[in-house]
């Protein structure tokens, strides 16, 4: 099926794109990567009058790390992420996920951003970020505004964003010297989404956790915080008693439905598995830096 017609604009400022956001208002769809978008315009699940191509923005491109975080403009594409360095270490639950990232013509074109504006709740980005404890920075006609990104995701491929405004990064605050993260998805071929996946990250502070995160992808309605198995971490030792216990609770905020990938208990058991070896292989990781 072909798309239904549309206006093509290229703007070549972020208040450009915000401008023309602001004048065609839910009629409007920005195009980055365009890997979620596309698909959608050919089955006519989105029929925008007008697309806002912001490729030419370059405002929006790169990725550095600036005072107290790690930028990730608009632009950049998950390949960019696959072959940082910048991604490795105390981000590694971000350069772990980027190779994971669908397959590689996806890699090529689609945008870490354009992921999470997608939320998609099979999304990697979503889980990976928000183990990172990432926030956004939207931009629209009344100015700018960072949103955490546990409160960006409100439901299936539904965020806090408003139809005015672009995401024009993600801010990943560094976690310090002393960190290490994983990402772990189970998949039943290269390129399809997750029966489950896990984002890990841990911060550690002489012997014991500082800080936990601990995001889920494909078993809730969002990508998921396991709150309770984050708490249970802080100020404890690294250690298998606590991983297992970490897991255990983790596995119980899931909130996964059965289909073709699996049942409710086996996806449970896979979220278990995942976040204890996630948490060895990150308190490793932290433990080497």
């Amino acid at each position: 099926m072909y798309p239904s017609r549309f206006d093509y604009v290229v703007p070549e400022s972020v208040g450009e794109a915000v401008s023309m956001l602001a004048e065609h208002g839910d009629e409007a769809k920005v195009l980055a990567g365009g890997q979620s978008l596309i698909p959608l315009l050919k089955l006519r699940f989105a029929s925008p009058s007008v697309l806002v191509d912001v490729n030419r923005i370059a405002e929006l491109e790169g990725m550095s790390q600036q005072d107290g975080y790690l930028r990730i403009g608009a632009l950049v594409r998950h390949k960019e992420c696959e072959r940082s360095e910048l991604l490795k270490g105390r981000y590694g639950v971000l350069g772990t996920a980027a190779p994971q990232i669908s397959d590689p013509l996806v890699r090529n074109l689609g945008t870490v951003c354009g992921s999470v504006a997608h939320a998609d709740p099979q999304g990697d980005w979503g889980s990976a970020l928000l183990a990172a404890g990432a926030r956004v920075v939207a931009q629209g006609p009344s100015g700018t505004r960072e949103i955490p990104l546990a409160e960006l995701f409100v439901g299936p491929f539904t965020t806090t964003l408003e139809p005015t405004e672009i995401l024009t990064e993600v801010r990943v605050p560094d976690p310090g010297p002393s960190a290490g993260g994983a990402y772990l998805k189970l998949e039943r071929k290269v390129g399809d989404f997750a029966t489950a996946a896990t984002a890990v990250q841990l911060e550690l502070d002489g012997g014991t956790i500082k800080r936990a995160g601990i995001a889920l992808t494909g078993v809730g309605p969002t990508n998921l915080r396991a709150e309770q198995a984050e708490a249970a971490l802080v100020g404890a030792a690294p250690g298998d008693e606590a991983f297992a216990e970490a897991a255990r609770l983790a596995a119980e905020e899931a909130q996964p439905l059965a289909d073709h990938r699996g049942t409710v208990e086996y996806k449970r058991n896979v979220v278990r598995v995942f976040v204890e070896r996630g948490l060895k292989a990150a308190a490793a990781s932290a433990a080497a830096a």
